[in-house]
């Protein structure tokens, strides 16, 4: 990564070899024949959905999970080999090319298998059991239905999954529900096999899943956040602890430097007032490049010269103004760091999503497209 990539108004660096090894500590902490469904909807939760699939074929990862089937026809485009999943609705009309590229759709209901059966085309397809969350699915204790969904002669049956909807807590309500959760999606396994029907995976456990489940019997682990090398949030507690490291930095210039009086006001709606003698620069990103309005006036940090310097009034679409004045190195042209590491200092995702009220997950696939990628290999 040379200089000349750097002089952008702003920009993202993501560290594919961060992304493999990340994978490969996650892969370490699941059972023996549990295997790694890299998750890179939302375009890799803003990472590059191309290139991170890419970086995992290098080291033998072959599943993968979408949302949708343009995510999916992507990756198939790029050359991306193996199983590819498709998590949400995909209308039936396009069953053409979920058969074209070779896309496995998950079944979210039992009208919604009819329609897919009658557009008659092979399709590969897992099914999705509602254990609990009620947001999409077939509740577990519905085997006939299941049945008759595995039997449509359209339609081959490539495994079983569930969600599991507080996995991400620790307190006994919730890890109670999740119990249960486990209990029904387990015991509708059980009930097919025993029938003789073959299910041929299965899988329950998302990021957290495999944080605070990890001894269940699961022949994928669907891993999103975790393998980006974040948390959704510092607050959430976890049983095991990968030693993953943040994939993504985000960088933007100092665009200029002013120093203001005591009492005067900066920014949209007067926010900032100083007071005392404040120097106020302004670096060159804004909410339209993923950095929420909610961080402004103070709730969000970022790092200049290896210090953390508070936001300054609002944060504006294009731009937004930091209190520097405890840097008195600071000018035009200088790097500030939002997320990432500079000298001692590190600004993670999930510090960001706490202080902005939400999780990482929202911030990294809300960061805006015009930001250049650039990406060491």
């Amino acid at each position: 990564m040379d200089d000349k990539e750097k002089k952008d108004r702003a920009w993202i660096e993501i560290h594919l070899p961060t992304i493999k090894s990340n994978a490969q500590v996650i892969q370490s902490a699941m059972k023996n024949r549990c295997r790694l469904m890299a998750v890179v909807k939302a375009d890799a939760y803003g990472h590059g959905a191309v290139p991170v699939a890419q970086a995992m074929n290098e080291i033998g990862v072959e599943e993968f999970a979408v949302a949708t089937i343009d995510e999916g026809i992507e990756l198939r485009k790029a050359g991306i080999c193996g199983s590819i999943l498709i998590l949400g609705y995909t209308d039936p009309d396009r069953a053409e090319e979920l058969s074209a590229y070779g896309l496995c759709q998950t079944i979210i209901s039992a009208p919604y298998a009819k329609k897919l059966q009658d557009a008659g085309k092979k399709l590969k397809m897992e099914l999705k059991l509602d254990s609990g969350m009620h947001r999409q699915g077939i509740g577990c204790d519905n085997i006939d239905e299941i049945k008759e969904i595995i039997s449509f002669s359209n339609l081959e049956f490539c495994g079983m999954f569930t969600h599991l909807c507080a996995a991400d807590s620790l307190h006994p309500e919730d890890i109670s529900y999740t119990g249960e959760q486990i209990r029904r999606f387990e015991e509708a396994v059980r009930l097919l096999r025993a029938e003789g029907i073959n299910v041929p995976q299965v899988h329950m456990q998302s990021s957290y899943g495999l944080l605070n489940y990890p001894e269940l019997p699961c022949d994928y682990a669907r891993i999103g956040i975790l393998l980006y090398g974040s948390l959704s949030s510092d607050k959430d507690e976890i049983r095991i602890k990968p030693e993953v490291e943040a994939a993504m930095e985000i960088k933007a210039r100092v665009t200029s430097v002013r120093e203001i009086e005591e009492g005067e006001t900066a920014g949209y709606g007067r926010a900032f007032a100083a007071d005392k003698k404040t120097r106020i620069a302004t670096v060159s990103v804004g909410y339209c490049d993923g950095v929420p309005r909610s961080l402004s006036c103070g709730r969000g940090q970022v790092l200049l010269h290896g210090k953390r310097v508070p936001v300054a009034g609002r944060i504006c679409m294009d731009q937004m103004l930091i209190d520097a004045t405890d840097v008195q190195e600071v000018a035009e042209g200088d790097i500030v760091t939002i997320v990432g590491r500079d000298g001692e200092e590190e600004i993670r995702m999930s510090e960001l999503a706490d202080a902005a009220g939400t999780i990482a997950n929202e911030m990294f696939s809300r960061l805006g497209r015009r930001l250049k990628r650039i990406y060491n290999k």
